[in-house]
């Protein structure tokens, strides 16, 4: 996933937006990554992600490059929704076909 690519489909945040939440806001939790426009309080797919931002960057400074593709990301969030574990908020992005 690149900087640009949406990582939160329910609220339209972006792996940017939350980077540089991280680094200005520096939170203490990773919880606290939902104040950068309402990020995992949708549907919940992105969490994982998060949880993982925030340790990168944490541990390292930075965050670190995602193996999964945006196509593949987007795929599996609709996998995710379509299992029943989540419902997307209001005015999210519409799941592929």
């Amino acid at each position: 996933m690149q900087l640009d690519d949406t990582i939160c489909y329910c609220f339209h945040v972006s792996k940017r937006k939350i980077v540089n939440y991280l680094r200005v806001h520096q939170p203490r939790r990773a919880s606290q990554l939902s104040q950068c426009g309402g990020a995992g309080t949708g549907c919940g797919w992105c969490v994982a992600y998060l949880k993982q931002y925030f340790a990168d960057y944490e541990a390292h400074g930075s965050v670190a490059e995602d193996a999964v593709t945006p196509t593949d990301y987007a795929r599996d969030r609709a996998a995710y929704i379509r299992a029943g574990k989540g419902t997307p908020a209001s005015g999210a992005v519409p799941l592929p076909p």
